[in-house]
């Protein structure tokens, strides 16, 4: 089955995180405050998962115009850890009456799968 061309992403920064608390309006400090996250048992802050989808979002569009996706969701697998460095995959899994499933994953450099999905695009020349 077709590969998608992976998209590879810079490390995850604490600017980043910080840019997308506001881009998205998800302000909850377990993502941008070291001292919430030590007190929640954690070594560091880390990214959220809905930045993640918005980079498996990335890949889809990098393959088929927005218009042409007719569904896609995730399951969450695992955090993200500040400068973690996500690498967003897809493959056909099936063709039928024009429409592509495509199986989708974002892992980290050590292998972790963070998030896993799916999603049904419309392939080019579909009448």
């Amino acid at each position: 089955m077709t590969e998608l061309p992976a998209l590879e992403l810079p490390p995850i920064s604490r600017t980043t995180l910080a840019l997308f608390a506001g881009a998205s309006g998800d302000h909850n400090p377990i993502h941008v405050d070291l001292d919430v996250a030590k007190s929640a048992g954690l070594d560091d802050v880390f990214a959220h998962g809905m930045l993640s989808m918005a980079y498996l979002g990335r890949l889809l569009t990098n393959y088929v115009p927005q218009d042409r996706i007719r569904s896609y969701r995730v399951r969450f697998a695992a955090i993200t850890p500040v400068h973690g460095q996500p690498v967003c995959t897809g493959r056909v899994t099936a063709v039928e009456d024009g429409l592509a499933t495509l199986e989708l994953t974002v892992a980290l450099a050590d292998g972790t799968v963070t998030l896993t999905g799916d999603a049904v695009v419309e392939l080019p020349g579909k009448a």
